[in-house]
């Protein structure tokens, strides 16, 4: 079963609304599937799925890069395994976009690259997620549009002290990311060189380039426009402005070739036609988001490059040497989010890097397994590199 990297359950109170407690959306060909999200979830409602816990771990006075400090920050994780005595078997997955902690699981499995029965796999939520701390259920004087504009720096930051207060963990096998993921990915590669075996990053970059800020921006803007929006303090979702925004992301999501071809009809019931699969990514595209969640996590992306890291003075180039971690690097040749392009530059800095794009259709959709066949190619090729990293 596949889950479409950034249509996830999202049970998000608002301030002043409170949204259905089960949301069902089917988006063409990938079917979706709803998840228990109860704290420390024994079974997975996936019969399929791997089995998980799901934990929440709270920071007191966590200051952000802006400047802000939370009086207290949550981090829900996901775990998968068990941590053994050396707690020398952990992989950390970082989430994406608007995902929450499941949404690693097409690479977790016996037979897959991560089997839980031998390793012990943290995934985590990014701030902005609707779980973690996020504008929609942070009090005031930090609610809504009052939430800081938050970092992948800190979301790294958060993650650390998650990994080394709670779980006492102060090394890492590999670190794997997909999309956002992937930039935290390459933060922490910069930001604490020796906390990690390796690195892999799949349809990500360790910087937002300027394409991609002006498409982020205008996605922004379609929400922002509605006029229910007043500025982040709507007291009813802005759905047209969500809307708009889903109508734009999903222009960018897959390839040209991707439509062209009508891989859409791959898997679709009997009757789906092109415009009811518009409609449905339209209106169904983040299921339950927040529009302040879903700014910040925007934000978050746009603002991202490794060389604003501390010590590097806004050099990209610098930041990237100095990573000294063998590194998968995982582009898909398709993806119009983060362009095979950027990750071909970036790959020249990096030191002990692998490049490998993925040879799919499905856009930016490739880096987290969307079909069978991108799933064997994702799953062979991070299996192959854990093992020749390891001997």
């Amino acid at each position: 079963m596949r889950v479409l990297p950034y249509a996830h359950k999202k049970m998000i109170p608002h301030k002043n609304s409170i949204r259905s407690a089960v949301i069902t959306a089917s988006i063409a060909l990938l079917t979706l599937f709803l998840l228990a999200t109860a704290t420390r979830a024994q079974e997975p409602s996936n019969p399929k799925a791997p089995r998980s816990e799901r934990h929440e771990f709270i920071i007191s006075n966590f200051k952000t890069e802006s400047g802000v400090t939370l009086p207290q920050a949550r981090i829900v994780y996901g775990t998968y395994g068990h941590l053994n005595a050396a707690k020398d078997n952990v992989i950390l997955m970082p989430s994406h976009y608007m995902a929450d902690y499941h949404g690693y699981e097409w690479l977790i499995g016996e037979k897959l690259a991560l089997d839980p029965d031998k390793l012990f796999l943290v995934t985590t939520e990014m701030f902005g997620s609707g779980h973690s701390s996020s504008p929609s259920n942070t009090p005031e004087p930090f609610h809504g549009p009052r939430f800081p504009v938050t970092t992948i720096r800190d979301n790294v930051e958060a993650v650390h002290h998650l990994l080394v207060d709670e779980l006492q963990v102060t090394h890492l096998r590999a670190i794997i990311g997909f999309s956002m993921g992937a930039e935290q990915a390459f933060q922490w590669a910069v930001s604490y060189l020796a906390f990690t075996d390796r690195i892999v990053a799949t349809s990500g970059t360790a910087k937002c380039y300027p394409q991609g800020f002006i498409r982020l921006e205008s996605q922004i803007n379609a929400i922002a426009l509605d006029a229910t929006f007043k500025n982040g303090d709507y007291t009813k979702e802005p759905t047209k402005g969500i809307e708009a925004f889903a109508l734009i992301w999903t222009a960018w999501l897959y390839s040209q070739e991707w439509w062209r071809d009508e891989l859409w009809r791959e898997g679709a019931k009997p009757g789906t036609t092109f415009e009811s699969t518009l409609n449905e990514y339209k209106t169904n595209f983040i299921p339950g988001g927040d529009a302040n969640d879903i700014i910040l996590q925007m934000r978050t992306w746009e603002r991202h490059d490794v060389g604003t890291t501390p010590g590097f003075n806004g050099d990209t180039k610098r930041a990237l040497q100095s990573i000294k971690v063998p590194v998968l690097y995982m582009p898909s040749e398709t993806d119009l989010y983060f362009p095979v392009g950027d990750a071909r530059y970036e790959s020249a800095f990096i030191p002990n890097v692998t490049l490998k794009p993925i040879p799919s259709l499905w856009g930016h959709t490739a880096g987290a397994a969307p079909n069978d066949a991108d799933s064997k190619f994702l799953n062979d090729a991070i299996s192959k590199f854990l093992r020749e990293s390891s001997n």
